[in-house]
Order: C-alpha cells, then sequence, then structure tokens
C-alpha cells in the first residue's frame, strides 16, 4: 500500500475515532440527563409521600378510636391496681402528707398513689400521645417512665360485648385517673375500699368508666350506650327504699356534716353508711348494696367520672345536689363544689329532698 492510501485510512480511522467520542460523549451526556430526571422525580415522589403521609398521619392521630381507649383504660387500671397490691404488702407505705382537706381531715399519698400514677399515666400516655390525661398525682416530671411499656389496645371483654366503635377527635377527650383511690383506708390497711379508676369524657360527658378493686382482683366497666362488663352485678331492685328507710352511703374520712343532713332530708330512720372511696361507694349503688350515695363537700372529679360514667352506662344518675350535670371538660376545673347525689333508681325521690333541704340552708 502506497503513503497516500495509508494516510486516508488512518483519517478514516481517526475520524471513525473522533465520532465514537463525540456519541459516547453525547450518550453520556444524555445518560446523565436522563438519571438527573430519575433522580429529581424519585425524589419528588418520596417528598410527596412523606409529606402526604405524614399528613395523614396527623389527621389520623387526631382522632381517637374509644373503643381501643376503653381495653386500654382496663389495662391501665388493672396495671395499677397490681402496683397498689404489691406495695401495700411490703412493711413500709413511705406515708406522706398532702396537707388538709376543707373538713380538716389528713389527705395523706404513698408510694401506691405516686408508682400507680407513674404506670397508669405513662401506659396510656404512651399509646395516645395527644390524649389529655389528668390525674390525681400531678408531679409526673421526676418519675422514670421509660420502663412502662404501653397499654394494650385489644381486650377479649370488650370485644366479646361491643362490635363496634366510635372514633372521635382527641380535642374533644379527656382521660381522668385516680391511681389509688381511698389512699387513707389504704394507710389503714381497709382493702375493701381501695379502687383504681379511669374514666373516658367526651366533650365533658362521662362516658367511659372503669372501677378496679386490686385486692379481690375484680374490675367494673361501663360505655355510656354501648354496654357494661358481664362481671359487674346491676341490682334489677327497681322500687323504693328497703322496708321505707333509705339507705344512704356516704364518705367515712370526708363526711363534714353529712349525716346531719341526710337524716334531716329522709328522716331520723334513715340509715347511713359511712364507707371509703368514691368508686367503692358507686359500685356500691349499681350493685344495689345502697340505696344511694351522697356528699355534701367538695370533691375531686377524678374520684366520681369513672362511677359517673358507669351509672351512665347502667341508665342510672349521678349529679350535683342541685341536679346538674358535672362537667369534665377542664384540667383546671378539677373540684366540683356541688356535692354528689348518685342512684340507679328513684332519682326523682331523693333529688327534691335534697333541694329543699339545701333552699332551707340557704335561708
Amino acid at each position: 500500500m502506497g503513503v497516500m492510501p495509508k494516510l486516508k485510512a488512518m483519517s478514516v480511522l481517526s475520524d471513525a475515532s473522533h465520532s465514537s467520542k463525540m456519541n459516547l460523549g453525547a450518550t453520556i451526556r444524555i445518560n446523565k440527563f436522563g438519571v438527573g430526571i430519575i433522580m429529581a422525580t424519585v425524589v419528588m415522589v418520596i417528598m410527596m409521600y412523606r409529606y402526604g403521609h405524614s399528613s395523614s398521619l396527623t389527621r389520623k392521630s387526631s382522632m381517637v378510636s374509644l373503643k381501643n381507649l376503653l381495653s386500654a383504660a382496663i389495662d391501665s387500671a388493672q396495671r395499677g391496681g397490681k402496683i397498689v397490691y404489691d406495695i401495700r404488702e411490703t412493711a413500709d407505705l413511705h406515708v406522706k402528707s398532702k396537707g388538709k382537706t376543707k373538713e380538716g381531715a389528713n389527705d395523706p399519698v404513698t408510694d401506691g398513689d405516686i408508682k400507680s400514677h407513674l404506670t397508669m399515666f405513662y401506659s396510656l400516655k404512651k399509646i395516645f400521645p395527644e390524649v389529655e390525661i389528668i390525674s390525681e398525682e400531678l408531679d409526673s416530671s421526676n418519675l422514670e417512665s421509660s420502663s412502662v411499656p404501653p397499654a394494650a389496645q385489644y381486650n377479649y371483654e370488650v370485644n366479646s360485648v361491643i362490635t363496634d366503635d366510635i372514633i372521635v377527635p382527641v380535642k374533644d377527650v379527656k382521660v381522668w385517673i385516680d391511681p389509688l383511690d381511698a389512699t387513707q383506708e389504704y394507710t389503714e390497711n381497709l382493702r375493701e375500699y381501695v379502687t383504681t379508676m379511669v374514666c373516658v369524657a367526651l366533650k365533658g360527658h362521662a362516658v367511659i368508666g372503669v372501677i378496679h378493686k386490686p385486692f379481690i382482683n375484680f374490675t367494673a366497666w361501663g360505655w355510656a350506650g354501648k354496654g357494661i362488663s358481664p362481671k359487674l352485678h346491676v341490682s334489677g331492685t327497681q322500687g323504693g327504699p328497703k322496708d321505707d328507710i333509705p339507705q344512704i352511703i356516704v364518705s367515712r374520712s370526708h363526711a363534714g356534716d353529712v349525716k346531719d343532713k341526710v337524716k334531716a332530708a329522709f328522716g331520723d330512720k334513715t340509715e347511713v353508711i359511712p364507707a371509703g372511696g368514691a368508686g367503692y361507694k358507686s359500685l356500691a349503688v349499681i350493685e344495689g348494696d345502697v340505696d344511694a350515695y351522697i356528699h355534701v363537700t367538695m370533691i375531686k372529679k377524678w374520684d366520681i367520672c369513672a362511677g359517673n360514667a358507669i351509672l351512665n352506662a347502667v341508665n342510672g344518675n349521678m349529679t350535683t345536689l342541685d341536679g346538674l350535670p358535672i362537667d369534665y371538660s377542664s384540667r383546671e376545673e378539677y373540684t366540683n363544689e356541688g356535692g354528689v347525689l348518685a342512684t340507679l333508681y328513684n332519682y326523682k325521690y331523693y333529688l327534691p329532698k335534697l333541694q329543699n333541704l339545701r333552699s332551707k340552708s340557704l335561708h
């Protein structure tokens, strides 16, 4: 081959090589551009999913299942009760005083109150973080909560009674807990009066109540309009007071002048039965052991909310002594100043007599 053909051949090869490099560069640029588009699309999809999913979760978490909340409330009350039981079995309750009540009685607090509060409060808070929970023992900031597992949202007994559910806005819900009701009696080892309680209020109305008796391992619960615990014995006696002599249960340790007022309203023959714990007294009404529960002085709402809810579930009544419903919508308004009248039957028999008495006392 001559020199010219060789040069032409080399030129052709050089042109081919140059063309190949240009095509490769274009391909690389196109690929980079394509990859950039794909990556941008992926990022957009991830962002849309993340923020859309987050928004969806926010919308979902702004609602709460009352059925799940009832199941969790039962678990919470029972776990608090186990702690109350175990501490009572120890030699020292570490009793302290929160001061004096308006009636001049000592207002004690024990390790049972504090540790039950820790378990009940955080077991509910971990599963329902947006729900406002109001507890008798308010100071939880110094308590170790990491070891508290979340409350169970499934309960076989609840599912056997209630087949449907109600989903409500979180903002409408308040949960009131009493980690140890009847602390005074607890310190005196009067175990039958002691309960742990959880109540769910919806727009201020007591709708779900759980009362657990830890020393006999008995739990009563009720959801107004939905059902009650199969283990709860509801009195079937709908007549008037036995032998026309009312049996009225009143506070043992925060009585005030309730005995005198009850006898003035219903007669000297009225049987006045002192007992500890608002939860115990509410169940005594529901189960037919007494005709009515009356309290004439201030009482905290975590003491009465669960009993109020269960009475609502069994078509009973709990109101102030003036017949007004008790509002559970505010943490700040945690005291009920209007007294308590609780009945399963014959509410209209008791209310006017108490109103007449209150009317006379104002003049």
